[in-house]
C-alpha cells in the first residue's frame, strides 16, 4: 500500500531507524581520513549529533508532525559536534521548521522541506565548499521537488532521494580536489546517505541494511579535510553604515500577541536598518548583527518583540567601541556587579595540557579534541558554570569551531570564539589575553596571535597509504606540520627531530614541547639531547600533556 501521508509518529521512527543506521555505520564513515591519523571522526560527530535528535523524539513522538520535528531540531542543536554535526543540525533544522505547522505532510511538503533544510545549511556556512554533505544535500533535495511533482508515494520518491543522493556522492571527488587525489568520497555525504537509506528502510517497514553502500572502486578510506569557511562581515573601512549593532531579544509573549514573530519577516524589516546583516532566531531567542548608522532605530525594532539583553554598539569608523546608551550600560554593569569581567573556556585533550591552560589563566577547560569533539550543549554548560558577563572560547580543533559558535549563539552572555585550530595556537592566544582591555581588543589580538605560531604533531597511522607522495605503513610515525604531512619514519624520536628541523629557522626563539602519554622518559631524554645539539641556541620548554594519540606536540615562536 502506497504511503502518501507522513504524520509524526511515521515520521520519529524514520528518524529513530536513520539514527540506528548511522550508529551501525559511524566506523565505517570515521575510516574516510584524507590523513592516515585517528582523527576520523565525522562519523562519530555526525552519530552522536544524530543520536541527540533521535533521543529527543523519541521523548516526544506524537501524531502531530511539526512538535517531532521541533524535538528533532532541538535535540540536533545541543548535540551537535564537530562540522559535519553543525551542518546536519542544520539540514533538519531547516526541514523541521518548513513543517512546524503541520499535522501530517504530503511527498511535495516533505521535498520542499529537504530543500528548506539545505538552505538553512548554506546559510550557517559562510563559504561553503562543494563536493561534501551541503552538494549531497542539495542535489538529494532537487531531486525529491522533481519526482514529488508526479509521485505521492513516499517510498517512491525517498528511493529516488536516495538514489541521487548515492549518484551526489559518487561525484565528490570531481569538485573537491583532495578527495580526487586519493580517489574517494566525501564522509560527511557519506553520513548522510546512511541516514537516508534508514528513512528509505523505516518507510518500506525492513530493517537497515547491516552496511551503508560504498563506491566499489574505492581503495582507501579517507575523509576530506573542508568546511574552511567561516563567519566573516565586511571590513568597516568598507561600509556605510557606521555603527557595529549587537544585541539579543529575548522574545516576550505578551509582545508577540501585538507583533507576531516570524524570522523571515523581521530579517526582511530589520534589513532596511543597514546592512552585514546576521539573524539566527530558536524558540526563545533572536541574535541580531547589524552595520547601521542610527542604532537606536534598530535597537527600538527589536525591542517590539521582546526585552534586550546582550547589546554592544561600536563606532566603526573610529575603531573602537562606544555605546549609545550610556545608562544602559549603567544598568547592565550593575545587573552583571557580582560577576567577573571575564570567563576563558578552552577545549583540551590531555590533563597536562588542562593543567597548563589553566595556570596562565584559562576559567573553565573542557576535554575533547580529535575523536572527540565536545557537543554545543557541553560548551554551553561550560559558558554558564563560568559565570561572567564576558566569554572567549579557545576551540584548539578546527571541527569544534562551528559548534563554539553556535554556543555562542544560545547563551545570553557575550561570548566570542577565538578560532584556534590548535594547541599551541591556543596558548598562543590565551598568553595575549588582556583582562583590562574589552572584548572587541581582546578578539583581535588573540586572533593575531594565532598568526605568529607554528604547530607540529607527531602521530601515527592507522592504515597503510600514499599522500602527498610519500609512502605512509600502518603503525609509522608522522611529523605534521602545521596540517601537513612532512616526515615518516618508523622511530618517534627521529620523525619529532625531522619535524623540527623543517619547522625552525632563523628567527625561531622558543620551541615548547608537550609530551603524550605513550612517551617514555628515555624517549622523551633522546629528543632533548638531539634539540639541544642541533639547535643550541634556541630555548626549550617542556609540558607533559598526557594527550593521547599525539606522541608529541611542539609551537615553535
Amino acid at each position: 500500500m502506497a504511503i502518501t501521508s507522513l504524520d509524526g509518529r511515521r515520521f520519529a521512527e524514520m528518524i529513530i531507524q536513520g539514527a540506528n543506521h548511522l550508529s551501525v555505520n559511524a566506523q565505517m564513515v570515521d575510516a574516510l581520513n584524507v590523513f592516515p591519523v585517528p582523527d576520523g571522526d565525522t562519523g562519530t560527530n555526525m552519530n552522536l549529533s544524530m543520536s541527540s535528535g533521535a533521543k529527543e523524539v523519541q521523548q516526544n513522538i506524537q501524531p502531530h508532525i511539526g512538535y517531532v520535528g521541533k524535538a528533532l531540531a532541538k535535540g540536533l542543536l545541543m548535540g551537535a559536534r564537530g562540522n559535519s554535526g553543525v551542518i546536519l543540525s542544520q539540514l533538519f533544522r531547516g526541514f523541521s521548521k518548513a513543517i512546524e505547522d503541520k499535522d501530517s505532510i504530503t511527498s511535495k511538503e516533505f521535498a520542499a522541506g529537504l530543500e528548506a533544510g539545505v538552505d538553512t545549511a548554506y546559510r550557517a556556512v559562510m563559504k561553503p565548499v562543494e563536493g561534501t554533505i551541503l552538494t549531497v544535500a542539495k542535489d538529494a533535495a532537487k531531486k525529491a521537488v522533481k519526482i514529488a511533482k508526479n509521485q505521492s508515494d513516499f517510498v517512491v520518491v525517498m528511493e529516488e532521494v536516495l538514489k541521487e543522493a548515492k549518484r551526489s556522492l559518487k561525484r565528490t571527488p570531481d569538485l573537491l580536489p583532495v578527495l580526487k587525489e586519493v580517489g574517494v568520497v566525501d564522509s560527511g555525504g557519506q553520513g548522510l546517505v546512511c541516514v537516508y537509506e534508514g528513512f528509505l528502510a523505516s518507510l518500506k517497514g525492513e530493517a537497515s541494511p547491516e552496511n551503508s553502500t560504498i563506491i566499489p572502486s574505492m581503495k582507501e578510506l579517507v575523509n576530506a579535510e573542508h568546511h574552511k569557511g567561516a563567519q566573516s562581515f565586511m571590513d568597516p573601512e568598507d561600509i556605510e553604515f557606521g555603527y557595529c549593532t549587537e544585541f539579543m531579544v529575548k522574545l516576550e509573549t505578551e509582545k508577540l500577541k501585538k507583533h507576531p514573530f516570524t524570522e523571515e519577516l523581521f530579517t526582511k524589516e530589520i534589513s532596511a536598518f543597514g546592512d552585514s546583516l546576521l539573524v539566527i532566531t530558536d524558540e526563545e531567542l533572536v541574535k541580531v548583527h547589524i552595520h547601521a548608522e542610527r542604532p537606536g532605530d534598530v535597537l527600538s525594532y527589536g525591542q517590539r518583540y521582546g526585552s534586550l539583553i546582550n547589546m554592544k554598539i561600536e563606532n566603526m569608523r573610529e575603531q573602537h567601541r562606544s555605546m549609545i546608551d550610556n545608562s544602559q550600560q549603567l544598568k547592565e554593569k550593575t545587573v552583571h556587579s557580582e560577576k567577573q569581567k571575564y570567563g576563558i573556556v578552552v577545549v583540551s585533550m590531555g590533563s597536562g595540557i588542562g593543567e597548563l591552560f589553566k595556570s596562565i589563566g584559562a576559567t573553565a577547560v573542557i576535554e575533547g579534541g580529535q575523536s572527540m569533539n565536545p557537543s554545543t550543549e557541553d560548551i554551553v554548560n561550560a559558558i554558564e558554570n563560568v559565570n561572567a558577563e564576558n566569554i572567549i572560547i579557545l576551540p584548539n580543533n578546527k571541527n569544534i569551531i562551528m559548534a563554539a559558535k553556535q554556543a555562542a549563539d544560545i547563551v545570553k552572555e557575550k561570548t566570542i570564539v577565538v578560532e584556534s585550530k590548535t594547541v599551541p595556537q591556543g596558548l598562543a592566544a590565551l598568553l595575549s589575553f588582556n583582562p583590562s582591555a574589552n572584548l572587541e581588543d581582546n578578539h583581535e589580538a588573540m586572533s593575531d596571535a594565532l598568526l605568529h605560531v607554528k604547530t607540529g604533531q607527531i602521530t601515527y597511522a592507522v592504515r597503510d597509504t600514499n599522500i602527498d607522495g610519500l609512502a605512509i605503513s600502518k603503525g609509522d610515525f608522522m611529523g605534521i606540520a602545521d596540517g601537513k604531512i612532512v616526515d615518516v619514519n618508523k622511530d618517534k624520536v627521529a620523525s619529532a627531530k625531522a619535524l623540527l628541523e623543517q619547522m625552525v629557522d632563523e628567527d625561531t626563539e622558543i620551541i615548547t614541547i608537550i609530551y603524550g602519554e605513550d612517551v617514555s622518559q628515555q624517549e622523551l631524554s633522546n629528543l632533548e639531547n638531539e634539540l639541544q645539539t642541533a639547535f643550541p641556541d634556541i630555548e626549550m620548554e617542556i609540558h607533559h600533556g598526557n594527550q593521547p594519540l599525539y606522541a608529541f606536540i611542539f609551537s615553535v615562536e
